[in-house]
């Protein structure tokens, strides 16, 4: 029994090892082509090229603003929405989940001719809110249920409590269930932050000519296809620059984001 539970473990830990060398390669090539390694002097001089060739710094800058402006919004409206849903009786309650279920699983794809078509008629192509409004829209719906299940998770006798203490609807959602709620609305805020930054399609659909708007993957797409004969290097580093970001915020948040998502599959 013992050698079957350590041929287990080891196998396990052997396929575990395999699939992070197949994840983490790719990343680990890109970073090593990068470097410029012709030049010892310099590691970082392609780098340095690509940061002023490709003017990212103002599309880090609108990738920032977009990530922060939709979490902020996303946060705000589904934890409205979430708490009406938890602990009030709504009219038409189950049409409306109905519906935001179907935009759950509705590929969103499918959303970007007509989001074109009504932007354009708006006047807002090319402007940041083509980037954020959509985006609020297509994550509204996780929020909504994940919101709402954690809601609905809190005692009741909590609730009654600040009731009788006379605490009014607004001073529970505030004073009680977004205090308790911080690790569910920090984990639900890494994904958004995470889904909004690498988002693509809407941005080069939707901010098609505008520089001064377009985000990092859509400022990298151009600078690599404007760069067919240019160094691999140099479009290395670009991808290095504009993943960088992102790749910090996961390893800063990543026990928090782990033990967010266990914690909602656990309730």
């Amino acid at each position: 029994m013992m050698r079957h539970s350590r041929t287990e473990y080891t196998v396990t830990h052997l396929l575990l090892v395999l699939a992070a060398i197949f994840a983490v390669y790719p990343l680990v090539h890109v970073v090593i082509t990068s470097l410029n390694f012709t030049n010892s002097g310099d590691l970082l001089a392609n780098y340095a090229t690509a940061w002023e060739s490709g003017h990212f710094a103002s599309a880090l800058l609108s990738s920032a603003l977009v990530a922060i402006a939709v979490v902020t919004f996303t946060i705000t409206l589904v934890s409205l929405a979430g708490y009406a849903f938890a602990t009030m009786r709504v009219p038409a309650a189950r049409i409306m989940l109905a519906a935001l279920l179907v935009g759950l699983v509705l590929p969103y794809e499918v959303t970007v001719l007509p989001l074109y078509q009504m932007f354009m008629s708006w006047g807002l192509i090319d402007t940041y809110w083509a980037l954020i409004l959509p985006q609020v829209a297509l994550s509204t719906p996780l929020g909504v249920f994940w919101m709402m299940t954690f809601f609905a998770s809190v005692p009741e006798e909590v609730l009654e409590a600040a009731r009788l203490d006379g605490a009014s609807r607004a001073q529970v959602l505030r004073k009680v269930l977004m205090p308790v709620s911080v690790p569910s609305v920090a984990t639900l805020a890494t994904l958004l932050f995470l889904y909004t930054w690498n988002e693509f399609l809407l941005a080069i659909v939707l901010v098609p000519t505008n520089g001064a708007v377009q985000t990092a993957p859509l400022a990298l797409s151009f600078f690599a296809g404007n760069s067919r004969t240019m160094d691999p290097a140099i479009t290395s580093a670009a991808a290095v620059l504009v993943a960088l970001p992102i790749v910090l915020a996961y390893i800063c948040l990543q026990r928090r984001l782990i033990r967010g998502v266990v914690d909602g599959a656990g309730r």
